[in-house]
């Protein structure tokens, strides 16, 4: 079930009708409740896959038993188990097809020709996202950072929370399952602020994400006869589509947990007004960066090790990011690409340098040097982009190939601009919206003023109907 759909405007209604109406006596059945909405809210969009789903909870909900054994030889077992049965429901999924590829080709370069066996099976939707959870759950169990938990209901909402349960963002057990353990009492407040996020979130995703696709395909399908300015146009465009549309998801999934009491964690903090490339993964997809981070950055030594291994580590965990979003050799080069880019701050000492403050503080407009900061991590950005955006690594080379010849073989083509490229001035409001509101991602700021803040509001609501066309599925649902 899609978010901007109009069965999830009836199915959401009549879930918080029940929770807060009918349920709201009893946090067991509460919890029931919100895991068959949960499941529901899944095999709407694939049945097929709920066994999947089921599965892999209920596997990792009984090696957290083993995990948490006094024995730290058992205890060890059942982490491994935890770690190669949800790798290895990614790695028959997501990854089998493209290593058996790669084999293939590295033996015909061998004159060894093979016919390997394919798996003609969709990607389950929300894998990666609910295998990180189910990984994350053993591992601090074995750390001593979280106890099994005996409910089995409550470890299944963890895991497959509707609000996050498709794309995000990662949750931690210490975080989310002691907020599913306990009372929740409605709170108005709490609710108008996720009322306020889903409205952000689904304007962020319809208005300017699907507005935008158009104009992005258009270009990357066409991008041998452009010229450079429309090609650099056609990135800038995809930086704020992918943006739009998964920040988007994000602010929806917040402001849905939070009319059922939930506080999720944060996945976006204005990330494109960064001033460096390791302020923006600070910012970009927070959940999946600290989940790297402490599961597998720190684990390898972090950078307590000297230069050589926190170098090794940074390029480990870039390269391993790029590959979690997609099995193709261009989601590894869009790692590497940013591996690069961070590793002149990690040898200079400068990657922690922007890391309590948000750009222009305690000042409306940034000044000389934070504008040209943000302006170079964001072209570093984009052109990264480039490699995510296109379906192979030989069409990402092309484009970039094409954007930089195009200037210098064709220079009066250079302002011949085609009429689709226009809706790109739909990327305004969410520059001047995110800046407005960059100190708190989590509380929209709005007027005070009752008229202006409903007429807001509105003129919201009526761009986001008139904008709805065809259900458009959100990019990260493909991960």
């Amino acid at each position: 079930m899609l978010f901007n759909s109009f069965e999830f405007l009836i199915f959401l209604p009549v879930v918080f009708a029940l929770y807060w109406f009918v349920f709201n006596k009893s946090l067991k059945w509460q919890n029931i409740l919100v895991l068959v909405a949960s499941y529901f809210f899944y095999g709407w969009w694939s049945w097929k896959f709920m066994g999947m789903l089921m599965l892999s909870t209920g596997l990792d909900y009984a090696y957290g038993f083993g995990v948490a054994s006094a024995n730290r030889k058992k205890a060890k077992l059942f982490l491994w188990l935890g770690i190669i049965n949800n790798l290895g429901i990614l790695g028959v999924f997501k990854y089998y097809n493209f290593f058996a590829t790669q084999f293939q080709q590295g033996f015909e370069v061998l004159g060894l020709h093979t016919n390997p066996v394919l798996l003609d099976i969709a990607l389950p939707i929300g894998i990666s996202f609910y295998t990180f959870h189910g990984m994350s759950y053993v591992f601090d169990i074995y750390r001593g950072q979280q106890k099994p938990i005996r409910s089995f209901v409550d470890y299944a909402v963890f895991v497959s929370f509707f609000p996050l349960l498709v794309a995000g963002p990662i949750e931690r057990a210490n975080h989310l399952l002691p907020q599913v353990e306990k009372p929740r009492y409605f709170n108005y407040g709490q609710a108008v602020d996720g009322c306020r996020l889903i409205l952000w979130g689904m304007f962020k995703k319809v208005v300017i994400a699907d507005s935008l696709a158009g104009t992005v395909d258009q270009i990357f399908q066409n991008y041998r006869d452009l010229n450079t300015l429309t090609l650099v146009l056609g990135a800038i465009a995809f930086s704020f589509q992918i943006y739009g549309d998964f920040s988007g998801y994000s602010d929806i999934a917040l402001g849905t947990a939070k009319l059922f009491g939930f506080e999720l964690l944060s996945n976006f903090r204005f990330p494109y007004f960064s001033r460096d490339v390791a302020e923006f993964w600070r910012r970009w997809h927070t959940s999946l960066s600290s989940w790297f981070r402490d599961y597998l950055y720190i684990p390898l030594g972090g950078s307590k090790n000297g230069k050589y291994k926190a170098i090794r580590n940074t390029f480990i965990i870039f390269l391993v990011s790029g590959f979690w979003h997609g099995a193709s050799w261009n989601f590894i080069a869009w790692g590497f690409i940013h591996a690069c880019g961070f590793l002149p701050l990690l040898l200079l000492n400068r990657n922690r340098k922007n890391v309590s403050d948000v750009v222009a503080q305690d000042r409306i407009f940034p000044n000389v040097k934070e504008f040209f900061q943000m302006l170079s991590t964001f072209s570093f950005v984009t052109l990264a982009w480039i490699f995510f955006r296109a379906d192979k690594m030989s069409i990402a080379l092309g484009y970039i190939k094409q954007m930089a010849t195009s200037f210098i073989m064709h220079p009066d083509r250079q302002f011949r601009v085609p009429g689709y490229i226009f809706p790109i001035v739909v990327i305004l409001p969410i520059l001047i919206g995110d800046w407005y509101l960059r100190r708190n991602e989590r509380k929209l700021k709005v007027p005070k003023a009752t008229w202006l803040r409903y007429s807001i509001y509105g003129l919201m609501i009526v761009t986001i109907v008139m904008s709805l066309g065809e259900k458009a599925t959100f990019i990260y649902f493909q991960f």
